[in-house]
């Protein structure tokens, strides 16, 4: 029976990556997304279209009973949960004096919160069947902070300290946890820093470009495969070595 892999924030960029590579590779998908449906309907159609077992499900990752409703969906669908990759997030750039509570509540609600629910939600299957993996998408500034995204920086730090806590948790019941802490990678998300400013951040990369959603999905898979199962509680930077 094919693996069942759950992507939170699917609909595009590093998550429709991951879809698309989880996919071809024969695994079972269940392609999350909140409010882009129409890029997430597009995704799925065009997989179904080459045969692969894919689903596109509605559901805000800070919900909790939304994120519970998910993972039966994705049981009853497919059988089993043995993948969950918590991509869903959103990034935002203001001075540490001008971030309002709600600015605070909502970052910390979907890119913090929606990992615990995530995590939270789907671990019982796990845990039941001795078996499964856990990715969680960081953030170089969760590793060192980033001036003008206090509130991002701070929820990405939250979910480093959530992947090594929950890591040793779960360890006895065969289940690994671990996070990847991407640089700037070519996404959508980058699309609010200016042409100039995003020029001077990539020329300070000793790679001396930008990461790629490709590679990103390529390592979630890495760490998902039966290669990884003595991987655990681990931040895998993939920066270019902006971050050393």
């Amino acid at each position: 029976m094919s693996k069942t892999v759950i992507i939170t924030g699917a609909s595009k960029g590093i998550g429709a990556a991951t879809a698309i590579l989880f996919a071809q590779k024969g695994y079972n998908v269940v392609l999350n997304y909140n409010n882009s449906a129409a890029a997430a309907l597009l995704l799925q159609k065009s997989l179904c279209e080459q045969g692969h077992n894919v689903i596109a499900y509605k559901a805000n990752v800070a919900n909790k009973l939304e994120v519970d409703l998910m993972i039966k969906e994705a049981i009853y669908r497919f059988g089993s949960v043995d993948i969950l990759i918590n991509n869903a997030g959103i990034s935002r750039s203001s001075l540490f004096t001008d971030i309002s509570e709600f600015d605070w509540d909502e970052m910390m609600n979907v890119n913090l919160k929606g990992v615990f629910n995530c995590c939270q939600a789907a671990l019982p299957e796990m845990i039941k069947n001795k078996s499964g993996k856990i990715i969680n998408i960081s953030s170089m500034w969760g590793v060192t902070g980033a001036s003008c995204e206090v509130h991002y920086s701070a929820a990405k730090a939250g979910v480093i300290g959530l992947t090594k806590a929950l890591a040793k948790e779960v360890a006895p019941s065969g289940v690994t946890v671990n996070a990847i802490a991407p640089g700037i990678i070519d996404t959508s998300m980058n699309a609010e820093i200016s042409v100039e400013d995003l020029a001077d951040f990539v020329n300070d990369v000793p790679l001396g470009r930008m990461g790629t959603a490709d590679e990103v999905a390529q390592l979630c898979f890495f760490l998902a495969s039966d290669s990884a199962d003595y991987i655990t509680g681990q931040v895998i930077g993939q920066n270019g070595g902006y971050v050393i």
